[in-house]
């Protein structure tokens, strides 16, 4: 990568960590590379992915996206900064949109979650033994 792109990446680091209005959002660096950034959500836990991990990569090539869930054209754009990724990451949390889903059952699952109480608490409670699992805490 190019040092111009360096520049820009810190600069945005930079103007996220000084915004006063991106409540809940902090972020840095992995180590000393402008290219690898850790970011933390806060997140109400009344949300449906209330203490889930997730990766979101915009730089390194589809082969090495480990869920392989993402196309390059579809990771980023010049026009995007890591600001309006990490607004709409945010936004997907509180509103998820089930018309243009990554995995089609957990869409269906949502669907028919939102139809009683009683199945939304069950999804909720599937959603978190899941993501548990997931990183090895079960």
């Amino acid at each position: 990568m190019s040092s111009a792109a360096a520049s820009l990446l810190g600069r945005q680091l930079k103007e996220i960590q000084k915004a006063k209005d991106l409540p809940g959002i902090s972020c840095g660096l992995r180590g000393d590379n402008v290219f690898e950034w850790e970011v933390m959500l806060m997140i109400s836990d009344e949300c449906k992915y209330y203490g889930g991990v997730l990766c979101i990569s915009i730089l390194h090539a589809p082969g090495d996206d480990e869920y392989g869930y993402e196309k390059a054209a579809e990771r980023w754009t010049p026009v995007q900064t890591p600001e309006t990724i990490l607004l709409s990451v945010v936004s997907l949390f509180n509103d998820p949109n089930d018309e243009s889903p990554a995995n089609l059952e957990a869409a269906k699952m949502w669907r028919e979650a939102q139809k009683d109480e009683k199945t939304m608490k069950e999804w909720k409670r599937k959603c978190r033994r899941l993501v548990r699992e997931s990183l090895g805490e079960e």
